[in-house]
């Protein structure tokens, strides 16, 4: 028979084993693992399912896809399109994806069969440049430059399958767009949509009804060029977002190039403390890590409390940066087929 301080430590030692370990969150990222791919394509549209699903789209109506976490991947062109720039693509599993070309063709593709058939789901009018989309479940969202005063907000509410342009998507200025420069500057959730305008006009516009109803909010990032304003942003918690941009046209400029709201985005405030090391493209939240990972032309910076400070952590380039469907990695895509996953 066992004596009771023997059981007693025993079962302390059966509990300890039993509670599951705490992540260790690292000090900083410590950079981009690059890896090969077959193109030489400049990557806008990218879409990690997994941290070996991922896919990839841009120049020359390139797409990409890997199954093994980058070790070998397919490629093709899009129904011949190869003048066309996919700048964005929606992946949902390893055979199913949804690329929109920005340009004219104004077109969004869609394939089930991991690439091999790409069919056309939707065309826009010829003054059509569109600009990014957003899924949530199967409800599919899409954001186009101003057509006879209003905003091309198209939907899709099968996945992908068929699209159309809102009713009441909100009026918008003689020449209003937003930038297509990684399919990020459109969220949406269960009955938000939220888009941002860019250049002279930098605002954020939220429907909280699935589109039926438009507000549009100040934002205090630099507009006074076409080149200059929010280029990307991204949800942090159910009430905080932050964006980050600046003027592509200067992209070592610093300064008011990230800010923050607290309030689902109606109120913004810059960011006050170190900042952004210049123009940013794309902007993540690495929700494992706390972290946020912004990306530009001259390099990558990351932030662990909410932007309120910057470092910068890599002198890598890249248009684009996405985590995966499983919150467990962090990808970026960029001019020259590059795609890279982030090491921490």
């Amino acid at each position: 028979m066992r004596s009771l301080p023997s059981l007693f430590i025993l079962l302390l030692l059966l509990g300890s084993c039993g509670k599951s370990k705490k992540t260790v969150i690292p000090e900083k990222p410590l950079g981009w693992k690059k890896i090969e791919t077959p193109t030489k394509a400049s990557l806008r549209g990218l879409s990690p399912v997994t941290e070996q699903i991922v896919w990839a789209s841009g120049s020359g109506g390139t797409w990409l896809r890997t199954l093994d976490g980058g070790e070998t991947w397919e490629s093709g062109i899009i129904d011949g399109l190869d003048s066309v720039d996919f700048r964005d693509i929606e992946a949902f599993d390893a055979n199913t994806a949804i690329a929109m070309a920005s340009g004219q063709p104004a077109v969004i593709y869609k394939t089930k069969d991991g690439g091999k058939t790409w069919e056309k789901k939707y065309q826009g009018p010829e003054e059509a440049f569109l600009d990014g989309m957003a899924f949530y479940n199967n409800m599919g969202y899409a954001i186009g430059d101003v057509v006879d005063g209003k905003w091309m907000v198209l939907e899709s509410k099968n996945q992908g399958e068929n699209w159309q342009w809102m009713e009441l998507s909100p009026p918008g200025p003689i020449g209003g767009g937003s930038f297509a420069a990684s399919g990020s500057g459109i969220l949406a959730d269960a009955d938000n949509i939220w888009f941002v305008s860019a250049g002279k006009d930098s605002k954020i516009y939220h429907s909280n009804n699935n589109g039926f109803h438009w507000e549009k909010y100040i934002t205090p990032v630099p507009q006074e060029e076409d080149s200059e304003g929010i280029f990307s942003f991204v949800r942090i918690d159910s009430e905080g977002m932050v964006a980050v941009g600046g003027d592509f046209s200067k992209p070592d400029l610093t300064g008011k190039n990230s800010a923050m709201s607290l309030d689902k985005g109606k109120s913004w405030t810059l960011t006050t403390g170190n900042p952004l090391s210049g123009y940013k493209s794309g902007v993540e939240f690495f929700s494992r890590f706390g972290w946020l990972i912004a990306v530009g032309p001259n390099g990558s910076d990351f932030s662990a409390n909410r932007a309120e400070d910057w470092e910068k952590f890599s002198d890598e380039g890249f248009h684009a940066v996405k985590m995966d469907h499983t919150t467990t990695s962090v990808w970026a895509s960029g001019a020259n087929g590059t795609v890279a996953r982030l090491i921490y």
